[in-house]
Formats: structure tokens, sequence, C-alpha cells
């Protein structure tokens, strides 16, 4: 296969990344001359000691940050040029987000939850419904989609959190240690989940964790150290 056919079928591609932040007048480097691309349906993990930089990576490739030089193109949009206001359109159409913490709203049911990202698109309640009655079919959550995140446990508010990701069918997912919050057994469920969205679905998810367990799970593992690429194994294709 040519290099332009792998080409065509990134998902991510970073060149020459950096973000630094001024604290007290100083800067501090972050990240430093990142270069990666992702394929189209690949399961990446970010790993890395604390500090190392890849919560920031993953909020860069999110659009929830913005680099001080360098692209990052998704789907071939240099998101790196998008304004605030062009950058959230941008998040709600094309990125689904799990966090460690669930984010689910207290006052809302599973149902409503997963229903939200939907309010901002042009569909109809029934077009709506229908989308979130699928994904929450899709983890498992139908029976339960009537209650609300306190009669829920850790790893149902999770698989609403992923239900709530996918609903609008998003070109990405981004996950920030999205097993952190759960035991053993509840992380290794969501866990599969995740590698069936990934095998089933076709989706490319990018996910920071800690957890070597869950980072296996994964197609290929991302180091990062003091903000430098350190060893991106697997990045000359499977």
């Amino acid at each position: 296969m040519s290099d332009t056919a792998g080409k065509r079928d990134s998902v991510i591609r970073i060149d020459n990344l950096t973000k630094t932040y001024t604290r007290g007048g100083q800067p501090i480097p972050v990240l430093m001359d990142i270069n990666l691309e992702v394929e189209r349906a690949e399961f990446v993990s970010l790993m890395g000691p604390s500090g190392s930089g890849k919560s920031t990576l993953l909020n860069l490739i999110a659009g929830i940050d913005q680099p001080s030089s360098g692209t990052i193109k998704i789907n071939g949009v240099d998101i790196a040029t998008l304004d605030e206001s062009e950058l959230a359109d941008w998040r709600a159409a094309n990125v689904g987000f799990i966090f460690q913490f669930y984010n689910l709203m207290p006052v809302l049911s599973a149902f409503e939850n997963v229903e939200l990202p939907l309010l901002l698109t042009n569909l109809s309640r029934r077009e709506r419904k229908h989308h979130v009655e699928a994904c929450l079919a899709m983890v498992k959550l139908s029976d339960r989609m009537d209650h609300y995140p306190n009669e829920l446990s850790g790893g149902q508010q999770q698989r609403v959190a992923i239900a709530r990701a996918l609903v609008t069918d998003p070109t990405l997912i981004v996950a920030d240690e999205p097993t952190g919050d759960l035991d053993r057994a509840t992380g290794e469920e969501v866990l599969k989940l995740m590698d069936e969205l990934h095998r089933d679905l076709g989706k490319t998810i990018v996910m920071v964790t800690h957890d070597p367990k869950a980072a296996s799970r994964a197609s290929r593992m991302i180091h990062l150290e003091k903000g430098v690429l350190v060893s991106d194994p697997g990045a000359s294709g499977h």
C-alpha cells in the first residue's frame, strides 16, 4: 500500500506541535515538537507519568485547547486555525467525550443526559429519541433510561457517558482515564465496550490512561515523557 493511501485514511495528523503555558511571566513548555498520525478506526492509548503532557495533548486533539505552534488536522481540518466559536461548533459535530468522573447532569435522567448533545442539532424530537434509545441499547442500559445518575452504579454511569459520547456519531472519541474511578471488574466491562466501539463500529478512539492493563486493550500505545513523544510502537503501520 502506498503512503498516500495511508495518509488519506488518517483521522488525526499532528505536525511540529508545541504547547507552552506562561506562569509568573515564565514560559513553561508542556509539549515539544510532537508529530503523530492516527488512522481511521484506530484505538490509541496515551501513556506517561504525571506531568508528561498526555492530558494536554488529548485536550489539543479534542479542540478544548489550542497549540502554541504547529498543526492539528482532524479529517483534514486544521483545528488550530479555528476561533473559539468555530471550535465549539466543530467539537459538537466531531468529538465524543468520555471522562473519568462521568460528568453527568445529576438532575437529568440517563435518557436526558444522552440526549443533551443532540439538542444542539436540527434533529426532530422523534429522531433524537431514536438515536438516544439506540445508543442506550448499545451500552445495555435500555432498562435504566429513566433512572437518574444517583440511582446508577459507577459502571452504569460510565456507560451512560459512553452512550452520550456516541449519540452524535462523532468522528473521534476521546477518553480521559475512563476507568480511573471504577473497580477492576467494572473497568474491564467499560474497556470491553470501548473495544467493541473500535472493532465493530469502526470508531477512532484516543484514550489517556495511567493503567498499563487498560492501555494494552488499545491497538497502539503512545508514550510521552516531559512533553516529548518518546516511543510510538506501531507508528509505521500494522
